[in-house]
């Protein structure tokens, strides 16, 4: 078995002990890909107070790290988001049909009552599965 980080120079430092992103290899790639929060390059909230900015950025850098890792938003296989207010369900779905094509990936979407930073409204984590002859 073959494990390795992929670091993405578009994204901010981690700040904490975790990975961006994780690859396991054999005989399929599979990425880990840490939750991700609406941050820019340096570290700062992208759209305060408004999810569908928050969205759009947590995916747009997801998309940044499993391009680093040789994969594409399509082959996210499993998505878990950690929301602030459930009703704020519709404009995220509204966000995300702009980045997944059918089949969609197997989701869940949790309410919580705390994030990181008081201003984020998104975090979102996924897994993602790549055939070998994809490279």
């Amino acid at each position: 078995m073959k494990i390795i980080e992929h670091v993405s120079p578009k994204l901010s430092e981690p700040l904490g002990i975790y990975s961006q992103a994780i690859e396991v290899s054999k005989p399929e790639r599979l990425i880990f890909v840490s939750g991700f929060t609406s941050r820019d390059k340096e570290g700062n909230v992208v759209g305060k107070d408004d999810i569908k900015v928050q969205t759009d950025n947590v995916l747009t850098n997801m998309k940044h790290i499993l391009e680093e890792a040789g994969a594409t938003m399509n082959d996210i296989v499993k998505m878990t988001l950690y929301i602030k207010d459930m009703n704020m369900f519709n404009e995220i779905h509204e966000v995300r049909a702009k980045y997944f094509d059918q089949p969609y990936p197997a989701c869940a979407m949790l309410e919580v009552s705390r994030m990181v930073s008081p201003e984020h409204l998104i975090e979102i984590e996924a897994i993602a599965a790549v055939k070998e002859n994809n490279n």
